[in-house]
């Protein structure tokens, strides 16, 4: 499915009379799955405070509620999830084996509304710096730099 296309992806409700089934376990531990707060995005929080950056974390009034915000200098930065945002997208989405109809209009439309929002963003003149969990988890400081060396740049004097 391309995701340049204009029309919204309809994802269908996760019910029983759809089809789809799961499991008390993994019902589970799928309600464990936090969605702001998370470990990459705490470790990029922590890097760049301690480097002297304040920031605001999930802003309602700004398009997808950034993980990390700063108004003075327009900077939105997304911390994604691997699976809830497509990484490696067309070879991953070949291993969903169970909901298959449920999961991949999920997440496609995860991916659309990700670039609606970046759009948004850039519209109301935001630089956007999207990271995927596991690069965070990997190196934090290499995520951190983008970020600083973009508030160095547009400082004022």
């Amino acid at each position: 499915m391309s995701l340049n296309n204009k029309t919204t992806i309809k994802v269908p409700r996760f019910k029983k009379e759809n089809g789809f089934e799961t499991t008390p376990k993994r019902s589970n531990t799928m309600s464990q799955i936090k969605s702001k707060n998370t470990k990459p995005e705490m470790l990029l929080r922590k890097e760049l405070w301690h480097g002297g950056l304040r920031y605001r974390v999930n802003r309602k009034d700004l398009p997808g509620k950034p993980d990390i915000s700063i108004k003075k200098y327009k900077l939105a930065v997304f911390v994604d999830g691997e699976f809830w945002h497509g990484y490696n997208w067309e070879e991953k989405k070949e291993k969903i084996k169970s909901n298959r109809k449920f999961w991949i209009p999920k997440i496609e439309r995860n991916m659309q509304r990700d670039q609606e929002n970046n759009q948004k963003l850039k519209e109301k003149g935001y630089k956007v710096i999207r990271y995927w969990a596991h690069e965070v988890k990997e190196n934090v400081s290499a995520c951190a730099e983008p970020i600083n060396q973009y508030i160095n740049v547009n400082k004022e004097d």
